[in-house]
């Protein structure tokens, strides 16, 4: 092994500081990481004013990789655009990281096929990845509000768009399904000709289709095993990565990774705080032991624990050990003492 690992963990809100304490007991198990604390989102701006202090930016940057829970509440909720929101330190980081590519993989696991509210037979043998690009589109164009009008501003550049298709194809197994709206949206067409001229270019040998994005939300539910890479833009892919987590049964079972340059990535559950059942000792785990996961395969190149912790989640849920969104009624504890003791 590598000498000790410098991570930076940040709790956020709601279940957060739960999860990410399962987190770290697993992380302690494995050994070889050292972690430090950092405020982000919601209890960000309680304590600093502002949803990502730059003591956190700086730690991130300096750090070997980024392991985070879940920010935002109903406690700063506000419709108000001059309010800080904890949604802005996820945004904020991710930009100032130049984390550029989300990566989602969607594989239901044998022994919740029965939790998915899709029949067997239609998800046995899903196993896609959604590849959205996470610094560029709607969310980070101009905005304004002015005499009862709004409006956002959906902007791509050529650069964006080629650099996040080679992530892709560089991940494809099968196929790339590049999605888009380009019979409406200028900023899709301009999607579709850069991703099909960076596939003819540079992966000609991959086959590639394109997708509307109305059309590719249908097929997640029909036939969601004929997906194999899912490429999208920041919008469409928030919404399409959530659809494609229900086909596993609980959106608290599926990871994250966004990675960029040479930077460090960051990982993360791909649900949210949860706030409804903070503090109440059930919020679900697994997501984040899998993010854990993923930190260890692509932000610290121990593929080995990696594998090991996948397997431990895998044996846990095959010896029928449930959470609540899962069906079943074990805590958080119970299932982080049955993972660690898997390993």
């Amino acid at each position: 092994m590598n000498a000790t690992s410098n991570i930076i963990t940040l709790p956020g809100d709601g279940i957060g500081p739960e999860i990410m304490d399962a987190a770290k007991r697993l992380i302690g198990e494995l050994g070889g990481i050292d972690w430090h604390d950092h405020d982000i989102g919601g209890v960000a701006i309680d304590n600093h004013g502002t949803a990502l202090p730059d003591t956190t930016l700086e730690a991130a940057k300096t750090s070997d990789a980024v392991l985070l829970s879940a920010v935002g509440g109903p406690k700063w909720d506000s419709t108000n655009p001059d309010d800080p929101r904890p949604e802005q330190g996820l945004l904020g980081i991710r930009k100032e990281l130049d984390l550029f590519a989300n990566l989602r993989p969607v594989k239901p696991v044998p022994a919740l096929y029965g939790s998915s509210p899709l029949r067997e037979e239609r998800i046995t043998g899903t196993d896609l990845l959604v590849i959205r690009e996470l610094t560029g589109g709607i969310y980070f164009g101009e905005k304004k509000r002015e005499n009862g009008v709004a409006s956002d501003v959906c902007s791509y550049s050529e650069v964006e768009i080629e650099r996040i298709a080679r992530v892709a194809f560089k991940s494809a197994r099968a196929k790339v399904t590049s999605v888009d709206k380009a019979n409406v949206l200028e900023s899709s067409r301009l999607w579709r000709e850069v991703v099909t001229r960076v596939h003819a270019d540079e992966f000609a040998d991959i086959p590639l289709d394109h997708l509307l994005v109305d059309n590719a939300a249908m097929q997640l539910v029909a036939a969601p095993s004929e997906f194999d890479v899912i490429l999208t833009e920041n919008m469409f892919g928030d919404i399409l990565s959530d659809e494609a987590a229900m086909i596993t049964g609980s959106i608290g079972m599926l990871p994250s990774a966004s990675l960029g340059g040479d930077g460090p990535g960051l990982f993360e559950p791909v649900h949210g705080s949860a706030p409804d059942i903070a503090g109440s000792g059930k919020a679900n785990p697994l997501a984040m032991f899998l993010s854990v996961a993923m930190m260890l395969r692509h932000g610290l190149g121990r593929e080995a624990d990696a594998a090991r912790v996948e397997s431990a989640v895998d044996s846990v849920l095959a010896g029928g050990l449930r959470t609540a969104d899962l069906g079943g009624d074990a805590g958080t504890a119970e299932v982080v003492d049955a993972v660690i003791a898997a390993l």
